[in-house]
């Protein structure tokens, strides 16, 4: 009985393999023989033969692929991939030249008696920075003596830069009547 259970399913896997392949028979059973009885293997084999056509393959997504988002990135990694090493120093020397133009165009405002006594542009006061040891004293020496130090330009609409000078001037400015008394 048990022989006669094996030759049914050998039949039944035999009349898979061609219901799903459309080979012969003999075809079907000599593939299940070579793949040790297992029909995804037989499949597999019959495939390697040339016997069977391999299934093509189709990708499916959720997501539309005329969608504005996806034509949006698509296009900004196409363009991130074009860039250049040149096309990145033109970036970093345009971004060099915003910052030096805003720094001509507002100026650091020394002046004594509300009059003014030199305006230079903040770019020189940035160079002048790297002089940290001589400059930064003679400013503090300088609220002492009187002078008050401001900003003009677009700088002022974004930092209220002058309100912290004034409380330097007038900070400085007690402190000198202290001592004075």
């Amino acid at each position: 009985m048990d022989g006669m259970n094996k030759d049914m399913e050998l039949l039944e896997k035999v009349e898979k393999i061609k219901e799903k392949t459309g080979v012969s028979y003999q075809e079907a059973k000599a593939a299940l023989e070579a793949a040790g009885g297992d029909i995804l293997d037989a499949l597999v084999y019959l495939e390697n033969q040339g016997k069977v056509k391999k299934p093509e393959v189709d990708v499916y997504s959720t997501k539309s692929e005329s969608s504005q988002e996806f034509k949006e990135a698509a296009k900004k990694h196409e363009a991130a991939a074009r860039e250049t090493f040149g096309d990145q120093i033109k970036k970093f020397f345009a971004w060099c030249g915003k910052w030096i133009k805003k720094g001509c165009e507002n100026f650091f405002i020394v002046s004594k008696n509300d009059e003014e006594v030199i305006s230079i542009p903040v770019i020189v006061l940035i160079l002048l920075i790297f002089a940290f040891a001589i400059v930064f004293p003679l400013l503090i020496v300088g609220l002492f003596f009187g002078f008050k130090y401001s900003f003009r330009g677009s700088i002022t609409q974004s930092i209220d830069v002058n309100t912290a000078c004034e409380k330097a001037s007038e900070a400085a400015e007690s402190i000198k009547q202290e001592f004075t008394k």
